[in-house]
């Protein structure tokens, strides 16, 4: 199975969401700054009742940094990959029952599928990546690169057969 596409950000941006959120770290930094916001305006109005309005400011501002720094991390990391990735122009991947072979103008990439051993299906993308013990690996398929709109079921027929849908 063949597919021929160019790099979008938006592709890239959706395959770094859909990795992140298969992550426990991900998660608990979420959360982690979500709750350290919290933290921050509570204290914050504290501050305030106490009489210092200038320490309440401070505080507020720097649980919104929290929040928005983590937030930041998935836009940044497919800015960073996309500007690697669309570098390189057109990418040919291939897939078959061995792995994928991704192809571009100055990459040549095979990876087995003992390595991108889980999958997500979005109504754009497949996205493969490696499981919880080998780091935070992914490839991506964008389904307009398939020559053929049915060639969908085919793809989702062979990573079926060789990784585990999440």
């Amino acid at each position: 199975m063949e597919l021929v596409y160019s790099a979008e950000f938006a592709e890239v941006n959706e395959a770094v969401r859909v990795r992140l959120r298969a992550t426990r770290w991900w998660r608990l930094l979420r959360w982690t700054a979500r709750g350290a916001c919290v933290l921050a305006v509570l204290v914050a109005g504290f501050a305030l009742l106490s009489g210092d309005p200038g320490e309440a400011v401070l505080l507020a501002f720097l649980g919104l940094v929290a929040v928005t720094a983590a937030e930041l991390v998935p836009w940044a990391t497919a800015r960073s990959l996309f500007r690697l990735i669309g570098s390189q122009g057109e990418a040919r991947a291939v897939v078959d029952e061995d792995g994928g072979r991704w192809t571009s103008r100055d990459t040549d990439t095979a990876i087995r599928w003992a390595l991108l051993t889980r999958y997500v299906e979005t109504p754009r993308l497949f996205v493969l990546f490696t499981d919880r013990t080998s780091g935070t690996g992914l490839a991506y398929l964008p389904k307009r690169g398939l020559a053929d709109p049915a060639d969908a079921d085919r793809l989702r027929a062979i990573l079926d057969r060789n990784t585990v849908r999440v």
